[in-house]
């Protein structure tokens, strides 16, 4: 197994290189948050934690306080193309959960595409994280791997203390995926999807944001994601 070691970055070189790995994850066009920014958050209780392989960034988070103590928001989680396989992303996540409790924070809330299947299963299924909130094209038009698409985005909350979360974070076995079923299936690579059909890729953006919005206004909530079925699931 490759040994990846986890902690936070010192000094401007690696805050260079995590705005680098941005670029590197994101693609041109697209802005990555700036190295002095992330130095200066992270001076003032934020966090910029790295996964290093032989001493190499190769994934990052990145997340900042809010106007409550007790809340932090999560803004970037990045891992590069020829790290993926070592599942960074949960254990950067989970670097950031016991990184905030440490700190008597218990609540951490980001954003995702809810498009994105992968993203999904590792913020929903993986984390235990869930959503209320739907964002309608929340970062107005964007470049990089997000250029043609609304960028609508769901707002997850993820209570470091709940009992699933905990669950997941010491990886205990849980019960399949239970919730009624949002029916739209996303598909297997929206970045596909938009290069290939982007008046399919559009029309999706739309039927799904219509779905949760109609969700969300019932009074569920989205608790899981099916991914084998690749459907978000709903409280009951």
């Amino acid at each position: 197994m490759t040994d990846v070691t986890f902690r936070d970055l010192s000094g401007m070189a690696e805050f260079r290189e995590a705005e680098a790995l941005q670029r590197a994850v994101w693609g041109e066009g697209d802005q990555p948050d700036p190295a002095d920014l992330m130095m200066v958050v992270q001076a003032e209780g934020g966090l910029v934690g790295g996964a290093f392989v032989e001493g190499r960034l190769v994934g990052y988070v990145f997340g900042f306080p809010t106007r409550d103590p007790q809340v932090q928001h999560s803004h970037r989680l990045a891992v590069r193309a020829e790290a993926r396989g070592l599942s960074l992303g949960v254990r950067l996540k989970h670097y950031q959960r016991d990184w905030c409790l440490a700190r008597g924070i218990g609540h951490v809330r980001w954003t995702f595409d809810p498009l994105r299947h992968v993203n999904a299963t590792l913020n929903i299924h993986r984390l235990g994280a869930e959503a209320v909130e739907y964002l309608e094209d929340y970062y107005g038009e964007m470049a990089g791997i997000n250029q043609g698409l609304a960028s609508d985005r769901l707002l997850v909350d993820w209570t470091l203390a709940a009992p699933r979360v905990a669950a997941l974070a010491e990886r205990q076995a849980l019960p399949v995926p239970g919730g009624i079923p949002l029916p739209v299936v996303l598909p297997e690579d929206i970045g596909h999807l938009a290069a290939t059909d982007m008046a399919a890729a559009a029309a999706l953006r739309l039927e799904l944001r219509d779905a949760i919005r109609a969700a969300f206004g019932a009074g569920h909530r989205i608790v899981d994601f099916d991914r084998r079925s690749r459907v978000y699931l709903l409280s009951a």
